[in-house]
């Protein structure tokens, strides 16, 4: 029962965010700035997947080095 009540309280309060409109997004795409944001999003996400690829090729060497000093 706590369930039920919890979902339907859930429901009630998301209900009013659906039907606001977004002028902020809906101005910046008629200016042409939404592309500015995009491409500046994308920029950070493609950063931090190289970083994020540089520091486990790192990760691997290092694991690597230490097998072989254990090893031997």
């Amino acid at each position: 029962m706590k369930r039920i009540s919890n979902l339907l309280l859930t429901l009630l309060l998301a209900s009013p965010a659906y039907s606001q409109e977004v002028e902020m997004a809906d101005r910046m795409r008629a200016d042409g700035k939404i592309y500015v944001v995009v491409a500046i999003l994308l920029v950070i996400l493609i950063g931090l997947i190289a970083y994020l690829l540089l520091i486990d090729r790192k990760a691997t060497r290092l694991e690597k080095k230490l097998d072989e000093n254990r090893r031997s």
